[in-house]
This record gives C-alpha cells, structure tokens and sequence, in this order.
C-alpha cells in the first residue's frame, strides 16, 4: 500500500515503514572506506572555511578592493559557505558513524538549499563573466554599467532565481507515493535520488529537473561562452601583445573557476542521466566531487592568480606576524 510524506505504512512482510524518514546510505560498495573518505571531506570542508572567509575579510577590511569584481567574488563566497554547510555535517556524520536517518522535511529542505544554491552560483559566475566583457570591450563605461545599484540587483536576481525555480521540485516531491524503501542510496537528498524512490508517476518530477538544469547550465553557459567568445575577439584587435596579455591575465582566474564549478556539474549531470551502465559509487563521488571541490578551490585559485588579494593576505600574515614575534617592553 503506497503512502505518502508524513504517513506510516505497513509492508507485506508487516514492518512498519515511516515515509516521514528517509536513510541516507552515503556510497554503496565502498561502506568499508567511509572512514577513510571523510579525510578528504574534512580537508576539503575545513578550506572551504578558511579560504572563503579569509576571502571575505580580506575584501570587506580593504577599500582598494570594493570593486564589482571583488564584489562578485564576495557573493560566490558566501554561496559557497552556506552550501558547504547544508551538506558537509551531515556527510561527516554518515561517513563516521553511518548516522544517515533525517526526516522528511529535513531531506526536502537539503534537497531545495543545496540545488538553489547551485544555481545561484551559476548565476553569479554568470554576472562575473559579464563583469570582465564590460572591463575588456568598453572599459571607458565600466563604473557606470556596473554601479553599486546594479551590483546589488544582481545579488538580489542571483537568489530569487535560485529559490523560484528550485521552489516546485519539494512540492512535485510531496505528492509521490513511496510504497518500498526509504533507503536513499547517497550521501545527500538529491533531487533524483528521492525521485527514484517513488512508486508512482514521476514523470513530472523527471521533465521538471531537467528542465530547470537546462535553464540554469544550458543558458548560463551559453551566456559565458558569448561574453567570452567577444572578449577574444576584442584582445586580438589590440596591437601591443603587452596589452593582449594583461587583458587575458585579468580574466584567468574566472576561467579557473568556471571550469572548476562546471566540469564536474556536467560530468555529474550527463552520467546521472545517461550513463546507466555507470556504477553507482562512480554517480554519488562525481556528485560529491561537485559539490565540494568548488567551494575549496575558489577562494585558492583566485588568492594565487589575483594580484590584489595574494598581497593584502600576505600583508595580513605578515603583520599577525610581527605582532607575534614583538617583545614586551
């Protein structure tokens, strides 16, 4: 007998069945290495709060560098922040001690925070690869397109895309049945992973998903690839190849970036989809790989490669430093 959320069923073998929780398995077939695996996880969580907080700081304490560029980067910190913390606790605590129970709820709000959050940052990256067009193809207009008005604007449009088009997915989610498991075989709620727990029509849930991830990657990236398909054009018309080079410069830690968030959000994507013949651990370590490498990798490549923040953070160090090694009077 189906039931839905909230509801308790019995199962043919009479054990009752709470749809109101769900298990999270973590990665099936590799159970025996979780405690191994949740090295790399604190590594990457631990960056993932020290690199984007000292991000943060270092761009909030200077004035020199509130600029839309670093204002941009400012919002994709913070993304990365709240994301990292709506899946790295309860990672942690399946791979230590396997405790994967979370109520329904509590699965549909993971599952609505951490795809939002996803296409906010796609969307900022978006906004960062506009930034650079408008730097490069008309410098001379650059403080007045990108004013502080605008620059919060697209904060503002960056969330309430996020939150509009991943708002129907725990409601299409509600209305399932669940008549077997409630074994999430996974390490977080994902979309599909709930869906495909289901006994009923999942159809809408299915062209609902892939629906708003075309929205979101396909036109994101297309957007990406035109800003930066005119950028080229334009630093191959300058005639100093000093010039070309200092134009390009200004542009390769974005280019970073956007290959950091997107090769494993497409990987992810297409193998979930498509590679039926794919294992099942290979599915959920791409899809952990995408949510947890960005957010350590940015706030890295963009202190080695940005001039600006690679000197105030070592200016920084240097005065803990000195104050440190400086004797009392």
């Amino acid at each position: 007998m189906p039931s839905t959320l909230g509801q308790t069923m019995v199962s043919p073998n009479h054990t009752f069945l709470d749809s109101s929780v769900f298990i999270l398995m973590g990665i099936p077939g590799l159970e025996e290495f979780h405690l191994w695996l949740s090295l790399p996880v604190c590594l990457l969580g631990t960056a993932t709060i020290v690199g984007n907080i000292t991000i943060l700081v270092v761009i909030a304490t200077e004035p020199a560098l509130h600029k839309p560029m670093y204002l941009f980067l400012c919002m994709l910190s913070t993304i990365d922040l709240a994301a990292s913390f709506s899946t790295v606790p309860k990672l942690l605590a399946i791979l230590w001690c396997g405790a994967g129970h979370m109520s329904a709820s509590a699965c549909l709000a993971q599952m609505f925070f951490i795809h939002a959050f996803c296409m906010m940052e796609s969307t900022v990256l978006l906004a960062m690869a506009f930034d650079r067009y408008v730097a490069i193809c008309h410098p001379l207009r650059y403080t007045t397109v990108l004013t502080d008005t605008i620059i919060v604007r697209i904060g503002v449009v960056a969330m309430v895309r996020g939150s509009i088009l991943m708002l129907p997915c725990p409601f299409l989610i509600q209305r399932l049945s669940f008549c077997q498991s409630h074994v999430i075989p996974h390490t977080y709620c994902e979309h599909m992973a709930v869906v495909k727990l289901a006994c009923g029509d999942t159809r809408p849930n299915r062209v609902y998903g892939l629906t708003a991830a075309l929205l979101v990657i396909g036109v994101d990236l297309f957007c990406i690839g035109l800003s930066y398909f005119l950028i080229a054009r334009a630093v191959l018309r300058l005639s100093s190849h000093e010039a070309r080079s200092k134009a390009l410069g200004t542009c390769g830690s974005h280019v970073c970036v956007i290959l950091i968030s997107y090769t494993p959000a497409l990987f992810s994507f297409f193998t979930h989809r498509f590679g039926h013949h794919v294992p099942l651990h290979t599915h959920i370590i791409l899809a952990n790989v995408y949510l947890l490498f960005p957010p350590a990798l940015n706030p890295m490549v963009y202190g080695v490669k940005t001039k600006e923040i690679r000197e105030r953070v070592v200016r920084v160090f240097q005065k803990g430093q000195g104050t440190g090694l400086k004797a009392p009077e």
